[in-house]
Order: structure tokens, then sequence, then C-alpha cells
């Protein structure tokens, strides 16, 4: 069971070691996407799809319906990798094995939603993936392995995501075997260390320039591709730019949050305490460009402010 990319590694890496047969995939049904709202599939449908896999996207996993469809596959293990609905009851104990879940995150922190992102935006220097025992509350089921990445300084979420998605494979099929020979381990959280991460929304990528520059960096990284980080330009106006590639930088003067910076190279946007070097950035409507290049096509007056 899975959606996201993240899933598309673990269900790659079960392909190829070759050592269980995959009985089908459950992924969320087509959505909505785009400006233009066009139906589109998830990446795990997308992937199982090109393999012949039997594929079940159902609109509400829990229903009576599809717990008998899923009781008819007759599996032995139950995986779910980010897949994006609760499984209830009658699906935590329809496998004689159970179900694991291969989490982006070494729990008990990051729980929730969005791990890979929100370890980015809050300054961690490592992650890693977590395989564990799923229960009826959200990631904190007893843990069964764990692998340790090191978050390096340009990484994106999506960067990270596609080198834990590899990770997450490799773990998987080291678990699958483990409880194949009985031998997997099941370690409790250690309930004093939980920290969560929450479902991303557009309004996180809005850029607060009362946070330190270090923060703001982190947050751009953390937010791409999506939300991405972005602010209003200049304040006030309705209009929007997302900055893509930002550093921190050291700045004399006074300390004006959102303050555009006349007289220095390249973009440069006050933070609370310094300044965001913006070194790549999109404007509303337009495409990718240095800072440079946006600030000889969008000149500035003293006192204007980024909002």
């Amino acid at each position: 069971m899975g959606s996201a990319p993240l899933a598309c590694g673990a269900l790659e890496a079960l392909l190829a070691a070759g050592q269980d047969t995959v009985v089908g995939v459950v992924s969320q049904p087509d959505r909505p996407k785009g400006r233009r709202l066009e139906l589109s599939e998830c990446p795990t449908k997308a992937y199982a799809g090109s393999r012949s896999i039997p594929m079940f996207t159902p609109e509400k996993l829990n229903a009576p319906d599809s717990v008998e469809i899923l009781r008819g596959l007759n599996p032995d293990l139950i995986v779910v990798v980010a897949y994006g609905q609760i499984l209830r009851p009658a699906l935590l104990t329809l496998a004689p094995h159970g179900c694991v879940n291969v989490h982006a995150s070494l729990l008990p922190r990051y729980r929730g939603a969005a791990p890979i992102a929100w370890a980015i935006a809050r300054g961690e220097t490592r992650t890693g993936v977590t395989t564990m025992y799923l229960n009826e509350r959200m990631d904190a089921g007893d843990l069964i392995d764990q692998e340790e990445v090191a978050i390096e300084p340009g990484d994106t979420a999506g960067l990270l995501q596609a080198r834990l998605a590899v990770i997450g494979g490799r773990l998987l099929v080291k678990t699958v075997a483990a409880i194949a020979a009985g031998t997997a381990v099941r370690k409790p959280q250690d309930l004093s260390l939980v920290t969560w991460a929450p479902k991303l929304t557009k309004t996180d990528g809005r850029i607060d320039w009362n946070l330190s520059a270090r923060e703001i960096c982190n947050r751009i990284r953390a937010f791409d591709p999506w939300p991405g980080g972005y602010c209003e330009w200049p304040a006030g106006s309705g209009t929007f730019l997302k900055i893509e590639r930002a550093e921190p930088v050291d700045l004399d003067g006074e300390k004006i949050p959102g303050l555009i910076c006349t007289g220095r190279p390249g973009l440069v946007i006050r933070a609370s305490d310094g300044g965001v070097l913006c070194r790549m950035v999109r404007p509303q409507g337009g495409k990718s460009m240095d800072g440079a290049s946006f600030l000889r096509g969008h000149p500035i007056n003293e006192g204007d402010r980024a909002g």
C-alpha cells in the first residue's frame, strides 16, 4: 500500500529481490492536479501499472467491500509506505504476519505525514528510515529496524526523499526476510522522544522574515518541491516571488526583517539576524532565474520590503 514516490522505491526493491510475491498494490484514487485540475494517477499506481501488478484504488480503504477485496488476495503480510489512509483493525489483523510500515524518519522522531520536510526545516543534520509494525495510532507501532543517513547542506526535500527511497527499499527487503524467518524484533518506541511532522500546507511555504537567515534557508530547502519558499514582492503588491535556492549572509546595519537590500551584489533580503542571498528565484508566472538577473528586470527602491 503506497502512493508517494517513496513507496515506489520500496515496491521496486521487493520486486528486484524476488524473494516474495507481490500479490497486489493499493494506492490512492486519481486526483485532480495542476491548474487545469486534470485527473492524475499517483506515482505508485503508474509504477505498478507498468509492471502488470493487480491494482486497487479504493476511495475508502476501510469500507467493508474494500476489506473483502483485500482479503481475497490472501496476503501473508501487508506493507504500507506513504499511503495516505489510516488502517483500522479489520485491515491490521487481516494478514497473518500483520502490517509493517516504512517511515522516512528515525522514529519516534518526526511522526506524521511530512517527516522529510520538517527534519530539514528544523535544521536536523541526521535522519533515516524506520521499519515498524503498524497499530491504530499514528506512527506509534513497535520498531523493527532503522538505518541512519546524513542530511547534506544542499539537500532539498526532493533530493533527500530520493536517497531515502533507496535506503527504505533495502531496509524493507531485510525486514520482510526477518519476519519470514521469525527473527524480526519488536522494540517499543520511547514516548519521551516523540516529535511531530504535520502534513504540509501551502501557507507553510510563506517566508517569515522575522526568522533567522539560517531558519529561512532551511525552510526553503525543506519545502522544495512543494509548497516552495515564497514571499510577496514587494510587500502589499499581491504578487509573489518563489525563492528556489538561497544561503545566509552576514549584514551590518539596522535589522529590518524583509527589507530588500540595495548596494549589495545579487538579491539580498534581511532576516532577523542577517541576510538571505537569493541565488535562484522564479517570479509569479515566470521562469527560474538567478537573483541578479531578476533584479535587472525588477529594480528596487530604498525602503522596499518583501512580504
